[in-house]
């Protein structure tokens, strides 16, 4: 005895005929949580969190325009992009344009651009955004959180008094209220003296 229906135990017969079963007849235990289905997600996901290496997508990032990348702002030796999977709207990233893992392996002038980029979008997005603080710093290797570990980049992340409520602190689930397009557009625009390098000329 299986205690399944016969409709059920018919497969293709059962759907032909019709026959369709509720979450309620589902083998589980229904529970307090409500499900946020997130299917895009799975690009970021699929086959582990680490892009293959000819994939890097702050080696990509550069090669394309702008808008399409995402890209705030263009330097000499690194570039401002935002988070395509942001804590909190504003939420971009300092790389190098050099492809290398970790602090220690860029260069004084890699550096000494990051820390200036890193300013000028804390200057920036104070002004756009009405910020009240900032989570700033990098996440060194796989094991340490670093989302693209082989591809050196720091997190700026604005915070604003009243950003950390029951969503994210219970439900472990952040509300995003901007596109980020539009995000995107408004930072660049404010950005002091930005020029936009053509496509593939880095």
């Amino acid at each position: 005895m299986t205690g399944i229906p016969d409709d059920r135990l018919r497969g293709s017969d059962a759907v032909d005929a019709g026959a369709t079963e509720t979450a309620a007849e589902f083998a589980a235990v229904p529970d307090a949580f409500q499900r946020l289905w997130t299917p895009h997600r799975m690009v970021y996901i699929q086959d582990g969190q680490q892009p293959h290496p000819d994939d890097c997508p702050f080696c990509i990032a550069p090669t394309l325009d702008d808008e399409k990348a995402l890209i705030v702002a263009r330097g000499t030796h690194a570039y401002v992009i935002l988070n395509l999977f942001p804590y909190n709207s504003g939420h971009v990233l300092v790389c190098p344009y050099r492809h290398v893992a970790t602090y220690d392996q860029a260069t004084s002038e890699e550096i000494a651009e990051i820390g200036e980029l890193t300013q000028v979008a804390m200057r920036v997005l104070t002004e756009v955004s009405n910020c009240d603080g900032f989570n700033i710093g990098m996440n060194q290797g796989r094991i340490a959180g670093a989302g693209i570990a082989e591809h050196l980049h720091q997190h700026i992340v604005p915070r604003w008094a009243l950003d950390s409520n029951f969503f994210p602190i219970i439900a472990g689930t952040k509300a995003i209220p901007r596109l980020l397009g539009d995000v995107r557009r408004e930072i660049a625009e404010g950005w002091p003296g930005a020029t936009t390098a053509p496509a593939g000329t880095l």
